[in-house]
């Protein structure tokens, strides 16, 4: 994790106090009223004129009905965290006849993890068990498969979804025909 100085994390606020502002639809007039800073002040604040004192910043996030932490917070984390088709890693040797495409970040593995797998006819995936307590939900996406866990074997068809103890030996089979799965591995 980056550290971020006091300096970085100022240089930011007007910026965040102005859009606040902004998406509230709000004047200064309006702000410095319901504040109780004044026009002037906030605007000076805004334009990076002036730094708040924390009573100043606490008056006007209260106005602003913002979070006066996440005012302050230095990330700049996107909204919407995009991986294309062609970034997604792929898990090589598993199974036969598959693909396999992590769709979850790498931070959640071992936790929750998902994946799109693709089974071309005859293809398998068998897993050994895995940690006590994992369970895993899988959906067909398109083809039909054969689902086993433990002694229990079903078959399933496009939209049907299956969930199952996965800590115990486990298969996903396409014996007719080429299939696609979503599969959501949850750890305990």
């Amino acid at each position: 994790m980056q550290d971020i100085s006091a300096d970085q994390i100022l240089s930011r606020l007007p910026s965040r106090l102005k859009d606040a502002r902004q998406r509230q639809g709000l004047s200064l007039d309006a702000v410095a009223k319901l504040s109780g800073v004044s026009r002037s002040m906030v605007s000076q604040i805004e334009r990076g004129e002036s730094s708040p004192t924390v009573a100043t910043l606490w008056n006007l996030t209260r106005a602003l009905q913002v979070d006066f932490a996440g005012l302050l917070d230095a990330s700049d984390t996107p909204t919407i965290e995009v991986i294309s088709a062609a970034q997604a890693p792929m898990i090589a040797g598993h199974g036969r006849g598959c693909q396999i495409t992590i769709l979850s970040p790498p931070d959640q593995a071992g936790r929750l993890e998902v994946y799109d797998i693709r089974l071309d006819q005859g293809g398998v995936l068998d897993s050994d068990p895995h940690g006590a307590g994992t369970r895993e939900q899988l959906t067909v996406l398109d083809g039909r498969v054969t689902i086993r866990a433990g002694e229990e074997c079903r078959e399933l068809g496009p939209n049907d979804t299956a969930r199952y103890r996965a800590d115990q030996s486990h298969s996903i089979a396409a014996p007719i025909g080429a299939a696609r799965v979503f599969l959501i591995v949850e750890s305990l």
